[in-house]
């Protein structure tokens, strides 16, 4: 791909925030960051919620992904099913990429090109 192909696209900087009252903080921080290394942006958004749990639409739509993929502790064989154990230890960690699905269909649904 050529630049003259992507000059006149708009870039969307999403960040993610620790803290709500940080919000401005971090967008400012972000921006800084863009023009020390010279990236032309039209805007920065800062992500507050990623926290917080996904949708339950959302977390059904994930559960059954996985269904086919879920197994008994005693049928461990292969490494690519998933035990009740392994679901509740990551957790956390899914939901927040549930969370952050839920967002990126939000704000970038008709874009053409996205990058994480």
């Amino acid at each position: 791909m050529t630049r003259s192909k992507w000059q006149d696209c708009e870039m969307r900087i999403f960040t993610l925030a620790n803290k709500k009252d940080e919000l401005d903080m971090e967008q400012r921080s972000m921006a800084n960051l863009l023009s020390k290394f010279r990236i032309d942006y039209d805007d920065v958004i800062v992500i507050p919620e990623v926290i917080r749990k996904p949708s339950p639409s959302s977390r059904a739509d994930f559960d059954a992904l996985i269904e086919k993929f879920k197994t008994s502790e005693d049928d461990v064989s292969d490494g690519v099913m998933l035990t009740e154990a392994e679901l509740v230890s990551q957790n956390e960690k899914t939901n927040r990429h549930i969370r952050l699905r839920e967002t990126l269909l939000e704000n970038s649904m008709d874009a053409n090109l996205i990058v994480m």
